[in-house]
């Protein structure tokens, strides 16, 4: 067998691993890899304009193809870029491999040129940080960074020297067998029979969903009508749970709709599936509370639990639902599923009165229509602040779809990366990138990635020259909105400039024909549209206690929530409440 170095090492143990490209931005130390790379066929190299946007795009090809995606950043500043990219990705458990390629291993320590300690700047944003400091010690470690981020869902780093990487590997290195996949981890008959005696002892029962109930859709539905339970759902598991779900009362949270406050308060047992729901505040205090999760660190973080239940919540409902009771009176769901109905009447009223009209035009009725006009399994990356409410209110689910974002991390600039990411995985799928201008515009510069690469990415931009969510946060406090309006901008004309399709909308009626025409174009398209800067939106429930990083608005156009197509599920589902 010819000698390898370290760097072709490095790439062929990635490769084993299910590693399909390497996000980057290429440098001096970084050169030994990208080289192994140039002379690997099975690994791709994909070169954006920023490292931030080489972390985000390997966190969303891991969560759309489901497996471990790499990124890398040259010494120093390059691989600092990394940061938050990869704090979203570890916060979204999302298994991502980064290399923080590293300044000559003689000079580590003494102030050299570009120095930084990585192994140790990454410690919070990794369940593995580790430097490599020797050709002999790399396949082991490597082996445990990419066990540590496919086991426990999140990111590992490994620091190494850009010397190091050019040495020879030793001869016949032992070839590791590398974990690719996880297990489902199934709770003691213990915890599911005490949890059964508390389902069967309860007349009310609320489920509440998170990320965690994915590939689960069809043990809760089952589970939810054995107990005659509402289900009510965070941002996270919308995409999960909500389609196709008789027994659907929306969202809770800041941008919650519909009924699901009320079914998680009127409860007498709420049961949390798979959810680390951050925003203690919506979840109430006389309730009894259990909490089902495949991460035992999750339970018990946000609200103190009557019983804490540690598995996959697939599995776990598999063993519970033949354990409880069937229950006969559906009275509870029943009142809940018309709260639900009707709250959504009385807002649905707020984004279709005269929209068809109005300019600056209303965010929501542009998000109504993308809704209609994107393709059963697209994929939308949604930026951080208001682009997360349009998402959260007017994109329907159907099981097909995926809805990506920074939900945990919340950080700005997230869209357009992520949808770098996802569409690599499938260039055949289309990719939506609903941005803001103010997320757009920050990391403006990787939309010639899309250009390079010919991504057939969309951005939806929606362009209200603010920074819509930080002044509702300056308004609840009483301040002036100040530092949060930008000078108006033609971004469609940036993206003819650089090369891809670019639409500017100004006028309501052209946003169906414009949307239309950039979803079928086969390359690269932007598609600026000019919104309402006083279009803000509301939760159904809140209270000052509840708002901090949220709002309330005096003195400002509030809209009290559209809700787009989800009206139409909530009166289907409102057919099958008994009439008296």
């Amino acid at each position: 067998m010819a000698k390898q170095t370290v760097a072709e090492q490095y790439v062929d143990t990635l490769v084993r691993s299910g590693v399909k490209r390497l996000y980057g931005v290429v440098g001096d130390s970084l050169n030994p890899v990208v080289d192994a790379i140039r002379r690997n066929s099975a690994i791709d190299w994909i070169q954006v304009r920023h490292e931030e946007t080489a972390a985000f795009a390997a966190g969303a090809e891991a969560q759309v193809a489901g497996r471990l995606a790499a990124c890398a950043g040259s010494c120093g500043p390059g691989n600092l870029h990394l940061i938050n990219g990869l704090f979203d990705a570890h916060r979204s458990m999302a298994p991502v491999i980064a290399l923080a390629s590293h300044i000559p291993s003689s000079e580590i320590g003494t102030g050299f040129f570009q120095e930084t300690h990585p192994d140790r700047l990454f410690s919070e944003c990794s369940h593995y940080s580790e430097l490599i400091s020797s050709p002999a010690q790399m396949p082991r470690v490597l082996q445990t960074a990419i066990q540590h981020a496919v086991g426990q869902q999140g990111v590992s780093v490994l620091a190494l020297p850009g010397d190091l990487a050019a040495e020879q590997a030793p001869e016949s290195p032992e070839e590791h067998a590398i974990v690719t996949s996880r297990p489902t981890v199934r709770p003691g008959d213990a915890e599911v029979d005490a949890l059964a005696r508390m389902i069967d002892d309860s007349e009310k029962i609320t489920l509440f969903c998170g990320s965690g109930t994915a590939g689960a859709h069809e043990e809760v539905m089952e589970f939810a009508e054995r107990i005659k339970s509402p289900v009510g759902h965070a941002l996270r598991g919308k995409e999960w749970i909500q389609y196709d779900n008789p027994y659907d009362v929306g969202m809770s949270g800041l941008l919650g709709y519909g009924a699901a406050y009320e079914a998680t308060h009127e409860c007498d047992l709420l049961i949390l599936l798979g959810t680390d729901f951050p925003y203690n505040a919506f979840l109430p205090k006389d309730v009894k509370i259990v909490q089902v999760d495949v991460r035992p660190e999750h339970l018990g973080r946000r609200s103190k639990l009557d019983l804490a239940v540690w598995g996959d919540v697939r599995e776990t409902l598999r063993c519970l639902t033949p354990r409880v009771r069937a229950k006969a009176d559906r009275s509870f769901l029943d009142r809940m599923l018309k709260k639900h109905a009707d709250a959504l009447e009385g807002v649905v009223a707020a984004y279709t009165r005269k929209v068809e009209k109005h300019t600056p035009i209303h965010p929501e009725y542009v998000a109504s229509i993308l809704d209609e006009e994107a393709a059963d399994d697209a994929v939308f990356t949604v930026d951080t602040g208001m682009c997360n409410v349009w998402a959260a209110r007017y994109l329907t689910p159907n099981g097909r779809r995926r809805v990506i974002g920074s939900f945990t991390h919340g950080s700005m600039a997230n869209a357009l990366p992520q949808a770098i990411g996802a569409q690599f995985v499938d260039r055949g799928r289309q990719v939506v990138s609903m941005s803001g201008d103010g997320g757009f515009s920050m990391l403006m510069g990787d939309f010639l990635t899309l250009v390079q690469y010919d991504l057939p990415v969309k951005v939806v931009l929606f362009n209200n020259s603010s920074l819509g969510m930080v002044e509702l946060e300056m308004m609840v406090d009483g301040m002036p909105a100040y530092g949060t309006g930008y000078r108006h901008t033609d971004f469609a004309a940036i993206a003819e400039a650089a090369g891809a399709k670019g639409v500017r909308v100004e006028k309501p009626k052209q946003i169906r024909g414009a949307l239309r025409d950039a979803l079928q174009h086969k390359g690269p398209a932007l598609v600026d549209i000019v919104t309402d800067p006083n279009a803000l939106s509301l939760p159904p429930k809140i209270t000052r206690e509840q708002v901090s990083g949220f709002a309330l608005s005096a003195g400002k156009t509030v809209l009290d929530g559209g809700v787009g197509r989800m009206i139409q599920m909530a009166r289907s589902n409102l057919r099958n409440v008994p009439r008296p």
